[in-house]
């Protein structure tokens, strides 16, 4: 970044950032540039830590001086498509944490590095909850903008489609707020439609009169996945209310510390089940599966907060290689393929391998609520596998593409960004107007593509 002679602009900016830059030079650039996921290597150009929405205009205006792109994370979840970020400020915003809740409006403000369990617990407060994912260390920005799929997806939609307003700098450095008044056309494209449109500096998020939820896990021995997983589906293809939610899913857990003795080094096969309604109808739902005798049955009643740890997703970075696909159907053949690929009697080197039941409100179309305003798939899968080194990365690489490669026949026509981990073809995240309106908004803001994403809308 030294190479350029200093402008009054960018020593203006570089002021601004003071103790806020860390160069390739410094002794905390290895640490600085970690992604979420210990494998991505991140190699930018340089990295700014903005702790307010001027810090960020700051670090916008120094990457376009300096002919340089510019990226945000805020955990740095799915950072692998972004490649090594070479040529790039990476804005990590992690130390924007502020969180404000207006229960009488059911309305959380959150700045951009907030995490979804803070805001979780931060709602829980007011008898309220947000539209939250499976992991409780994700970016609530970086999740929403991908659209976001919540537990409590089926009853009450994507994440992106209950966003209040959005607050971005654009890439001409410009503060905007985006709402159905202000900038409708921008707000339409960063609901659903991905980072590339700027750096949001805090989001406004519709939330729900949740305090409680009728949830847990069955769990069987993993050498019982054919009947169990086609059980699961069978229930799954019932006319359901869309107050329950299932996963079914291959656990093999490592012999990790953090795993808790009871289940650590072992391998199941189990069934997630979140119900916003009354017990006993969810538990006349899942007699058939109850009446394959689990080992464990942790369904109960549990707080909301308690529920963003029960898909027991790791709440630190750890080096890890996944990717995910949507499926149209999962009639028995396709089931079948999964439990050939990454069942029991599979080489499997994969720790998880989700089936989550979509379907609902999700599935049903509403074009105003943003770029993507439904999921047009009846499940999707998730696979991810422990790679703390290359070796590792390439062996589940390969594996999950496998499992993939299998289930093509069945997927759906088009991807969902926050589960593809991999580059994938634009035009398949989007419907194809909504696809072209994307691009034209895109171009309109960014005709230079200052503004880098992991899934580039061109």
């Amino acid at each position: 970044m030294a190479t350029t002679a200093p402008t009054p602009r960018i020593e203006r900016s570089v002021t601004a950032l003071t103790g806020k830059v860390v160069l390739p030079e410094q002794q905390n650039w290895d640490e600085a540039r970690l992604a979420w996921n210990l494998s991505v290597d991140q190699q930018p150009a340089a990295i700014v830590f903005p702790e307010s929405a001027e810090d960020v205009i700051a670090a916008v205006e120094l990457a376009r001086a300096l002919g340089l792109r510019v990226t945000a994370q805020g955990t740095g979840h799915n950072a692998g498509p972004l490649g090594a970020l070479e040529d790039t400020v990476l804005v990590k915003t992690e130390r924007m944490r502020g969180i404000e809740i207006d229960p009488e409006a059911g309305i959380a403000r959150v700045d951009a590095g907030v995490r979804s369990l803070e805001l979780v617990e931060a709602a829980a407060k007011h008898g309220l909850a947000p539209l939250a994912g499976s992991s409780p260390d994700v970016g609530v920005v970086g999740y929403t903008l991908g659209g976001g799929l919540s537990w409590f997806g089926r009853k009450h939609g994507l994440a992106s489609s209950n966003v209040h307003a959005i607050e971005l700098v654009t890439a001409d450095g410009r503060l905007v707020r985006a709402d159905r008044e202000h900038e409708p056309d921008l707000f339409w494209a960063l609901r659903g439609g991905g980072g590339g449109f700027g750096i949001v500096t805090a989001l406004e998020l519709r939330l729900f009169p949740i305090s409680e939820v009728y949830a847990g896990i069955l769990w069987w021995p993993i050498e019982r996945d054919r009947e169990i997983l086609h059980a699961w589906a069978e229930l799954t293809r019932r006319e359901l209310p869309d107050e329950l939610t299932t996963v079914a899913r291959y656990l093999r857990l490592p012999p990790l510390p953090d795993i808790p003795e009871p289940i650590r080094g072992q391998s199941f096969v189990v069934v997630e089940v979140i119900h916003l309604g009354a017990p006993e109808l969810a538990d006349e739902l899942l007699a058939p599966l109850r009446a394959l005798g689990p080992v464990m049955d942790t369904i109960q009643p549990i707080p909301t907060p308690a529920l963003a740890h029960m898909h027991m997703d790791p709440e630190h970075p750890v080096p890890a290689t996944g990717d995910g696909i949507l499926l149209r159907k999962l009639p028995p053949e396709a089931l079948d393929e999964v439990i050939r690929t990454a069942g029991a009697a599979s080489p499997s080197p994969l720790v998880s391998l989700e089936l989550r039941q979509l379907g609902g409100e999700l599935a049903r179309s509403h074009p105003d609520t943003g770029a993507l305003d439904a999921v047009d798939a009846d499940y999707g899968l998730y696979a991810v596998g422990i790679a703390p080194t290359p070796e590792a990365v390439a062996r589940v690489k390969a594996h999950i593409e496998v499992v993939m490669d299998a289930l093509r026949p069945w997927a759906a026509g088009r991807a969902y960004l926050n589960f593809a981990e991999t580059r994938r073809d634009p035009s398949t995240f989007w419907t194809e107007t909504a696809h072209h309106r994307l691009r034209r908004i895109k171009a309109s803001l960014d005709p230079d593509n200052l503004i880098r994403s992991n899934q580039p809308v061109d």
